[in-house]
């Protein structure tokens, strides 16, 4: 269920960012003028920075204030301008209420502006008069006249006493009594807290009073005075701070009176000045500042007071327009959702909700309105769900049927579905390579226009055979030509029915086992040469040697049949070297090393295997022509020019020694295959002798022993190559060779008829 409100993500963050921009502009603004304004207007250096800084950031906060009033103010003035413009929907309603609420609060607004403005205007004189200021500043000169006169007094006292003191002789012995007494006196009279005689040396000679409380002590700072006075020789006056208050010292030299430029002694007097004092006077010139800083700021505070009321102002217009907007807001606005979610149930989407804002009777016609949207979209939901029951069903379906299409095109045996009336419905990828057919030329078609005929006699086996047993399934291996292949096939048929027992067809597996079994074979046959190469090899050499010693020992006794002693021992020597050769080549293809391969130039070996050729058959022809550059191949060297030998002696053979041989090499750079063409202008061979060829013992020649294109095949199966053989035009026969251009492991070699 979705809302008929128009969602506008976009104008809303769009809105959201306008508002962070203007307030970060904002607080920039405020910062800046502040700047400005405590460092450029005229007074701005009579003021501490302090109040500088609080008071013009108040007043730039409040113009900040002001200009965002008017500018919401102005704001919604536009937007009233705007909607009527593009006659948006309530634009007269809200129209008509602004101004009314406008008109309503503006007459009290400006009679309260000002009213406000004469009253500020009237305190802020009454605040700043010229009376007030002199009081203040009569006050402050009382309180500097007292504390200078203190330190005067100090000054005057210390001087005559030291006069005194000096002329009478009285640091002499026998006055030091006089000067005790003359020192209680004058600190009765003049209300002294300290009075003291000093050495020269800074040492102490009389002081009164003894001790004294608060005590009063001379510190360091006083010390380095009187150190002052020794090289001076002038009275100097101290202020010392202390935890009772201001005391006042005035230390002045004494002179001997026989010698008046003699230094005799240190007058040290000191008088406390008591700390409530000096709070007072503190209190007076903070009072006179402040009020100094207060009348500078007469102006700036007058213009922010008159900035608040303008604010205050423009707060109630805002106010008034915003509610005005909001009670015609409270109005429209469900009645354009109602408008919108009509429109939307009209175009098909019944998923409408409109929000209820209120309990009013507009909030009834929404619950109204929601009630039948929720009726309508239920009835909808139901016929949806049924079509989706159906969409799934078929899309299940469909989703099976593909998974059965790429399990059969992926798996590796060849399978082949037949309908009830014998026509071909699949067949899959595997069965496409092993009959060399294409899909589309056989699919719908009766399986008897597609087989041959060999196949058709192998179709009509396994029909007499579930006639026979009626299993469901049957299974058998047979041998077949495809094209120019005698393959083996394990071929499974199943019959398949409905849950009815209703014929539908049949499905046919075909597993390719021709490799298999030529492996086996491969394997058997190398068995066979193996025991063949035992048990034949060891008599050999026995009979040889025992048919040389009956021709070395009775060849010459014989006189009328010697011609037929020496014919059958030299044919039994013969055939027997030719039963080594043959044992050689039984014993070597039983056990062909593995193929070890390293990088090597292929031409370089069929090259030096053609000069070999061409030394021992000058009246054979041999061209060798190289179309493309090779690489490096992984070669094992020995067994590759083997391969040439076996290769280039079968096509000698073929030719009577005396014909023309070519060999051909190319290297494709897309697939990145080697290849070799090795073609004779021989008979040729029947079609019927390509097929075993390659097979241990097949040979063509008298002398032959069978086992060349075996070694040779497994030679280039080891390399993970190919061979095949095919018709060299016009006449002869072609041995085509594959190599890889890279490394290649762990595949099962191919070998190809063509």
């Amino acid at each position: 269920m979705t809302s008929a409100k128009p969602p506008d993500r976009t104008k809303e963050q769009k809105r959201r960012r306008r508002e962070r921009i203007i307030i970060i502009l904002s607080l920039a603004l405020i910062v800046l003028l502040t700047y400005l304004e405590s460092h450029f207007f005229q007074f701005g250096s009579e003021l501490p920075m302090g109040s500088n800084v609080i008071i013009f950031a108040l007043m730039n906060i409040n113009v900040i204030l002001l200009l965002l009033l008017l500018y919401l103010v102005t704001r919604n003035v536009v937007k009233l301008i705007f909607e009527r413009k593009r006659n948006i929907f309530g634009h007269r309603l809200r129209t008509k209420l602004v101004i009314t609420f406008i008109t309503l609060s503006l007459l009290p607004t400006i009679i309260l502006f000002g009213l406000a403005t004469q009253f500020i205007s009237t305190s802020m004189e009454y605040w700043f008069n010229i009376q007030v200021e002199q009081s203040l500043k009569k006050s402050l000169e009382v309180a500097q006249t007292f504390y200078q006169k203190a330190i005067n007094s100090g000054f005057i006292v210390n001087n005559q006493l030291s006069e005194l003191i000096s002329r009478h002789g009285m640091l002499n012995k026998g006055k030091q009594k006089q000067l005790v007494e003359l020192m209680q006196e004058a600190r009765r009279a003049h209300n002294l807290n300290k009075i003291a005689v000093y050495s020269t040396k800074l040492q102490p000679l009389i002081q009164y009073p003894q001790t004294e409380s608060p005590p009063i002590l001379l510190d360091q700072p006083v010390r380095d005075v009187m150190q002052q006075v020794v090289k001076k020789r002038e009275p100097i006056n101290h202020i010392a701070p202390t935890s009772a208050g201001d005391v006042v010292w005035t230390v002045s030299p004494l002179f001997a009176s026989t010698n008046p430029q003699k230094l005799s002694g240190l007058l040290i007097v000191g008088q406390l000045l008591p700390k409530d004092l000096l709070a007072s006077m503190a209190e007076i010139t903070t009072g006179f500042e402040n009020y100094q800083q207060m009348k500078m700021l007469k102006k700036p505070i007058k213009i922010s007071n008159l900035i608040m009321l303008s604010i205050v102002t423009l707060l109630i217009l805002f106010c008034a327009s915003w509610f005005g907007f909001y009670l015609a807001k409270s109005i429209t606005v469900p009645i354009q959702e109602l408008a919108e979610g009509t429109r939307r149930i009209a175009l098909g989407d019944l998923d409408v909700h409109v929000d209820r804002d209120s309990d009013d009777e507009i909030g009834t016609l929404v619950n109204s309105f929601n009630r039948m949207a929720l009726d309508l979209l239920a009835s909808k939901t139901e016929l949806e769900e049924a079509n989706l029951e159906l969409k799934l069903t078929s899309e299940e379906i469909e989703r099976r049927r593909r998974y059965m299409e790429i399990v059969l095109r992926n798996v590796a045996a060849g399978v082949v579905s037949v309908d009830a009336e014998g026509h071909i419905r699949t067949i899959n990828k595997s069965a496409e390579s092993i009959f060399r057919l294409k899909a589309e030329d056989v699919l719908h078609r009766h399986y008897s226009e597609v087989l041959q005929t060999n196949h058709l006699e192998i179709a009509g086996k396994f029909i007499e055979m579930h006639q026979i047993t009626k299993h469901p399934t049957m299974q058998r291996q047979v041998r077949s030509l495809v094209g120019n292949r005698l393959m083996t096939l394990l071929v499974t048929v199943s019959i398949l029915h409905d849950e009815e027992r209703q014929y539908l067809g049949i499905v046919v597996v075909f597993d390719d086992l021709t490799e298999l079994e030529k492996a086996q074979r491969m394997a058997a046959w190398r068995e066979v040469a193996r025991r063949i190469a035992h048990e034949i090899k060891n008599p050999l050499t026995p009979i040889q040697l025992s048919a040389q010693r009956l021709r070395r020992k009775y060849l010459q006794k014989f006189t009328g049949d010697g011609k037929v002693f020496d014919e059958c021992t030299r044919t039994i020597i013969n055939q027997v070297d030719e039963l080594k050769v043959l044992v050689n080549e039984f014993s070597n293809f039983a056990r062909m090393p593995t193929a070890n391969p390293s990088p090597n130039d292929l031409v370089d070996i069929v090259q030096e295997t053609i000069s070999l050729f061409r030394e021992s058959h000058p009246s054979a022809s041999f061209d060798f022509e190289q179309h493309s550059p090779l690489p490096l191949l992984d070669l094992d060297r020995e067994q590759m020019k083997r391969v040439m030998i076996n290769l280039l002696d079968n096509a000698v053979s073929a030719v009577d020694g005396n014909g023309e041989i070519q060999v051909n090499i190319s290297f494709d750079e897309i697939l990145k295959i080697a290849r070799i063409e090795v073609s004779d202008n021989g008979p040729g061979i029947p079609a019927k002798d390509k097929i075993g060829m390659f097979e241990p013992y097949y040979s063509t020649k008298d002398k032959g022993t069978g086992l060349g294109l075996a070694i040779v095949s497994n030679i280039i199966a080891d390399h993970q190559g190919f061979i095949r053989v095919r018709d060299n035009k016009p006449r002869g026969t072609t041995i085509v060779i594959e190599l890889p251009g890279g490394s290649r492991t762990g595949a099962e070699p191919l070998t190809k008829l063509g």
